[in-house]
């Protein structure tokens, strides 16, 4: 499977409307790494460095860290897509919270098949806690609570599709 340039630039526009602090790519020969600040940014086509239009090319290793994505809303003045309208409607109980996804894809509650998963109800958490995997085109997201409190339900089954926006999980930030 190949990746045209068109679309490593849909990708750049995407990251660049977003709230995402970091995006890493590799699909066969393409390896595309962005970050925001001092990141910068990473094209490479089978090891030799290439530019896509607005892609600029920086010294990064071809083992860059994995995204560490917050899972807090974006600002109302953000241009990220909006969530489905059902998961804007939902009710969640007085002092609890919802946690949701930063992107479309699968969701996954722990590192690999099989594992532990990263929280489970009734855990305590922290803003920086890891709390799930999105996965989209052998992409991986790391979402993290956003808030203190404690895990009062998972919304969605494990290896389940999510769209931009939709409630993962209720923290009652009570607790």
């Amino acid at each position: 499977m190949s990746i045209s340039d068109q679309d490593l630039e849909g990708l750049v526009q995407l990251y660049e409307q977003s709230s995402w602090r970091e995006l890493e790519l590799q699909l066969d020969d393409t390896y595309l790494y962005l970050g925001r600040g001092e990141a910068g940014r990473t094209l490479r086509r089978d090891g030799a460095a290439a530019v896509a239009s607005s892609v600029a090319v920086a010294a990064t290793p071809a083992t860059a860290p994995a995204p560490q994505t917050p899972a807090a809303a974006p600002s109302s003045g953000s241009t990220a897509p909006k969530a489905s309208p059902n998961a804007e409607q939902a009710e969640f109980p007085e002092g609890c919270v919802p946690i949701r996804t930063p992107s479309l894809g699968n969701f996954y509650r722990s590192a690999k098949p099989g594992a532990a998963p990263y929280v489970e109800v009734g855990q305590r958490v922290e803003p920086g806690t890891e709390v799930c995997l999105i996965e989209v085109m052998k992409l991986f997201t790391t979402v993290q609570a956003g808030v203190a409190g404690v895990i009062k339900s998972v919304l969605v089954d494990d290896g389940a599709l999510v769209e931009f926006g939709q409630p993962l999980f209720v923290i009652d930030t009570r607790g």
